[in-house]
């Protein structure tokens, strides 16, 4: 029996279902969509009270860990990061975090958590889990159920059957996302929505896991007995991970066990799978419309629109029920409804215009950021900000010179086998072919422009000769 829960924050999905905001390399746990902190923040605060909840597992995958190392850095919380060698679906991804968690504590509970859900409510939501701590020690893989506040087509239900303890009931059934009509009924017939949190003894889980898909459950378990460290991350090996089945934990287990629980529980909570989400989660007018995020917009004879703006003046007039979200390289223009029309849209954009599915103009990197802002056949101008301490790769180029000029700060550069400080109003040339690098000293962000003129700027002819963060 335990009396403490270990959160297990799963951040490894892609969102597009929120582009353009949201993009493969930085996806919607990131983003700030409802305030100062990303979702991934408000999880892991949300579960920080240190008398109920251990220190946090976070699994995701090699392209977002230096995301999680500073987003985590940004709220002063630590915890273990697990990297995913592949994606396998949630479940092949909690049983490892369960494997992890037995390592720490041979009586693990987890509290297994969406990085990219929304909970309005947290004293309601911790509540809730002090009541399924109980229940998970005796035994059960305890769901919250979200009792529902309309008749939503966008989400699971839960049938509830007999009372186990207290607000914990056993589960009848689960149902996949119904028409209108058929979620009308669930909801007048008591059901539940399935908010695909999870809370079980680990040991219990895998055995559970185990019974129904040994092969998966032993690659995964293998995979967190062979783990290595790297830069303090723990790195799950492909060549035994990847021979887990993709499927998530609902299939794997939840519908299979006859140990599954449900908890009902009123938290203002949101899985945040759609801009129309956004725009219900968010401070409106009296015209019912919202301009997310600091954007600048300006509404006349429109309703129940829903602007996202980094930095456009957006203007509409005589619509309703629209979304626009405009980011520096593409601009939706969206119904408010339509979901599914959206993942279309994305599906397609993959094929014509991958790029914008994959990145923003704004790349973030561990050492900084870079912002392409201008492009041409024989040129391209780039605008580096690089963190206090941080330090590029030391690289070269077969391709291309390049020229930085400092606007903020101070750079310590290397060229060849020189040295030299370039400061605030200070220029310096990179040669073709010259071993180079750059770092920041001081103690406050160093910026600069970068000029590049050569005949190709992929990022795949930078060549790495020794990097701080491995990707040499």
């Amino acid at each position: 029996m335990s009396d403490h829960i270990i959160p297990l924050i799963m951040c490894g999905g892609a969102g597009t279902r929120l582009w353009p905001a949201s993009r493969e390399n930085r996806p919607k746990q990131f983003l700030r969509l409802f305030g100062a902190n990303s979702t991934f923040q408000d999880t892991v605060l949300r579960v920080s009270d240190p008398s109920l909840f251990a220190k946090p597992i976070v699994i995701t995958n090699a392209s977002y860990r230096f995301m999680v190392l500073e987003q985590l850095a940004e709220i002063n919380r630590d915890a273990d990061i697990l990297l995913e060698p592949a994606r396998r679906d949630s479940g092949p991804a909690i049983a490892a975090g369960a494997a992890f968690a037995l390592t720490r504590d041979p009586k693990a509970v987890v509290l297994a958590l969406a990085a990219d859900h929304v909970v309005q409510d947290t004293p309601a939501f911790v509540d809730a889990c002090r009541k399924a701590l109980d229940v998970a020690n005796a035994g059960r893989i305890v769901t919250f159920g979200v009792r529902p506040e309309r008749a939503a087509t966008e989400y699971g239900y839960i049938q509830p059957g007999a009372k186990i303890s207290g607000d914990v009931m056993a589960i009848a059934k689960f149902v996949e996302k119904p028409d209108a009509a058929t979620a009308s009924a669930y909801v007048k017939d008591g059901y539940l929505w399935n908010s695909g949190n999870f809370m079980f003894g680990a040991k219990m889980l895998l055995d559970e896991y185990k019974s129904v898909d040994a092969a998966s459950v032993t690659a995964v378990s293998e995979a967190v007995k062979s783990a290595g460290r790297d830069l303090g991350f723990v790195t799950l090996p492909a060549e035994s991970f990847e021979k887990a089945k993709a499927i998530s934990i609902d299939y794997a287990v939840m519908e299979k066990t006859k140990q599954a629980a449900v908890i009902p529980v009123s938290c203002g909570w949101s899985d945040v799978g759609s801009w129309h989400a956004v725009w219900e989660l968010s401070g409106k007018d009296g015209q019912g419309n919202v301009a997310q995020g600091g954007a600048v917009a300006v509404f006349e004879d429109s309703r129940n629109c829903n602007v996202s703006s980094d930095k456009a003046l957006i203007a509409l007039e005589g619509v309703d029920d629209l979304v626009v979200v405009a980011t520096q390289d593409a601009i939706l223009v969206s119904r408010q409804k339509d979901a599914n029309g959206l993942k279309r849209l994305v599906a397609k954009l993959k094929t014509t215009a991958p790029q914008v599915t994959e990145d923003h103009l704004k790349v973030h990197r561990p050492w900084g950021s870079y912002q392409s802002l201008d492009i041409g056949e024989r040129h391209q101008v780039k605008r580096i900000i690089v963190k206090s301490g941080g330090r590029l790769s030391l690289q070269k180029h077969h391709h291309r010179s390049e020229h930085w000029i400092v606007v903020r700060g101070a750079a310590l550069v290397t060229v060849n086998d020189t040295q030299k400080m370039v400061h605030e109003n200070e220029s310096i040339y990179i040669p073709i072919g010259a071993t180079h690098r750059m770092e920041n000293p001081g103690k406050i962000p160093l910026e600069l422009i970068e000029v590049q003129t050569g005949s190709y700027f992929g990022e795949d002819d930078i060549i790495r000769i020794e990097d701080d963060y491995k990707r040499s």
